[in-house]
């Protein structure tokens, strides 16, 4: 919690002036009984009706002033509490842009979901609430117990003894149930990556017919968690039952004790109700207090785990952009592989293992393989989305890892595996590869993409809407689209990886023609299944369990490498190759 409440430092004034106000409430409030003992015991017991309109009046006056005093309170710990969570909120999300892959791949997208709005939600009541109540609480509890002594010494031990038992019983409740509260977020995290497969995957469900097994899968975390947090709160329950019944005995010792003094003449029957109204609310508020340590269980349950995602350090460092220049020594556009392997966090081998090549400005690099060979991870690295655990990548001549991660991502094109859109027009998508580009650059990426002719036919051309992820368009036109969006900022190195699947023959073709004849010369590394893709390609890469299996031209390998041999050969008979 240490660690969020520099995001409260903007907010010192809110931060003081709420719970000052509240004091104020408070001390008003402490007052009333002896006013209403001064009602008892000179106003109604002397007969002077004028006397108890004038104290009537008096406490109306307190009952107001503290209202405004309780309002005022209220604005300054809300605004404190939401200016707070939109600083953690901001922070929580640039620092999550900041982790590399592996972070992501680790954390999980459903858990860095839970903490931005779960758990931040959970935070923000507790400091709201910490605000109002953390200093009222405690100071009416014992400033009824000081008041209680300006009345009467022997029955303000009462208060002596009850207040300890109390505190007993509501910290110890409180130490019980943080452990618990704990543990229902760990098991929301799992209904919600619950949720967030199904709802995404939807379709391969039904395709399926996994609705039932889905169900109960669900069922069965929501169940867990039901547990836990029934269990939790049957613990939180105590609360109530206990310190009424220790509150109680305390007014039933303090009235038994009273009746005798008054008796005795030692104190008058105004005062006596003035201890009774101490020690109710000496209960109100032990009620609140409980109330709000439950708050800030789970607020400080909550903060741990977001301070969790903002300590996890990212694996990637960027070196600063202040003083770069591009030094010139290597040629624009070239990549170089010199004995590169990567190893995925946690994982028991290498996922590539001594990679080598070199490919020259506008070479196209053709990379095939089988399934978990080791081709998305190969390209990943150029962008450095993943750092290679041995070995070096020059991009330009020089070492991914001196470049800041901006420029190196500015010279290369990404089309990533899934085509992913953004809600928005096509516009504003294509927007996403060159935030300026012009509409002649858009229409001429659009062109090379081969996209252009079913963007034409649409009603409104370049602003007509996209749904999240593309859902209104099919695969192979969000496939165009993702191609357009990388090739509208003219990178110097165009990675597609896999990104013509949805694509027929032909159409894949023409893309491949259009983007050898750039007058840019790209340096282009295309992944595919389909040797057909990649048979033109001036080198081949063939992977086979992370490992180079051949490199060379479609005639070479095709004489001299089995595997790609095995692979051609699948797709095309021997008799028709």
């Amino acid at each position: 919690m240490k660690k969020l409440l520099v995001y409260l430092s903007h907010y010192k004034k809110e931060s003081i002036l709420g719970p000052l106000f509240k004091l104020l409430e408070a001390s008003f409030e402490l007052l009333v009984p002896l006013v209403m003992a001064a009602v008892i015991d000179k106003g109604i017991a002397g007969r002077d009706m004028g006397y108890v309109v004038r104290m009537c009046l008096v406490m109306v006056g307190l009952g107001v002033v503290g209202l405004i005093c309780s309002v005022t309170a209220q604005y300054f710990a809300a605004k404190a509490a939401v200016g707070f969570a939109t600083g953690v909120r901001h922070a929580l999300f640039s620092h999550i842009q900041s982790l590399s892959y592996t972070e992501m791949d680790t954390l999980g997208t459903s858990t860095m979901i839970t903490r931005m709005t779960s758990d931040v939600n959970q935070v923000q009541s507790g400091v709201n609430m910490t605000l109002r109540l953390f200093l009222r609480s405690p100071f009416i509890v014992f400033g009824a117990m000081g008041m209680a002594f300006t009345i009467n010494g022997k029955a303000a031990m009462i208060f002596v003894v009850t207040i300890p038992l109390l505190s007993v019983v509501v910290f110890g409740i409180m130490l019980a149930t943080m452990p618990l509260y704990k543990k229902v977020q760990a098991n929301l995290d799992k209904v919600l990556g619950s949720t967030r497969e199904n709802l995404t995957g939807v379709r391969v469900l039904r395709a399926f017919n996994k609705e039932e097994e889905e169900r109960k899968r669900f069922s069965e975390r929501n169940e867990s968690l039901t547990r836990i947090q029934v269990f939790a709160g049957r613990i939180s329950a105590l609360m109530n039952p206990m310190t009424y019944v220790i509150i109680n005995g305390a007014v039933v010792a303090l009235i038994w004790t009273g009746a005798i003094q008054v008796d005795g003449g030692i104190i008058t029957q105004g005062e006596v109700v003035a201890l009774v109204n101490y020690m109710s609310q000496i209960l109100v508020e032990l009620i609140k207090l409980a109330n709000l340590i439950i708050t800030i269980t789970k607020a400080l349950a909550c903060a741990s785990r977001i301070s969790a995602v903002l300590e996890t350090e990212p694996s990637m460092t960027s070196p600063s952009e202040e003083g770069w220049t591009e030094d010139g020594t290597g040629s624009r556009g070239t990549v170089e592989f010199s004995h590169v392997s990567l190893a995925y966090r946690h994982a028991g081998a290498n996922s590539l293992t001594d990679i080598d090549f070199r490919a020259e400005r506008g070479q196209t690099i053709g990379i095939i393989g089988g399934t978990g060979s080791g081709k998305t991870s190969l390209v990943n690295l150029i962008p450095r989305f993943y750092d290679a655990t041995e070995g070096q990548i020059l991009v330009d001549g020089r070492d991914v890892k001196e470049y800041p991660l901006h420029v190196l991502r500015d010279k290369i094109g990404v089309v990533p595996q899934k085509a992913v859109l953004f809600k928005g027009t096509i516009r504003d998508n294509l927007r996403w590869g060159k935030e300026n580009a012009g509409e002649e650059e858009m229409w001429e990426a659009l062109e090379l993409s081969q996209a252009k002719e079913f963007v034409e036919k649409k009603e409104n051309g370049l602003d007509t809407m996209v749904n999240q992820g593309g859902r209104n368009l099919s695969g192979g036109q969000r496939q165009r689209l993702t191609i357009a969006r990388a090739l509208v900022k003219k990178p110097e190195i165009l990675i597609l990886d896999d990104s013509a699947s949805a694509l027929d023959f032909a159409t894949d073709a023409k893309l491949r023609a259009a983007i050898r004849g750039m007058k840019e010369k790209l340096t282009v590394f295309i992944v595919s299944q389909r040797a057909s893709s990649i048979q033109y390609a001036d080198q081949i890469i063939v992977l086979d369990d992370g490992e180079v299996a051949g490199i060379g031209t479609h005639e070479e390998l095709l004489a001299n490498c089995p595997v790609y041999q095995e692979i051609y050969y699948s797709q095309f008979p021997k008799e028709d190759a």
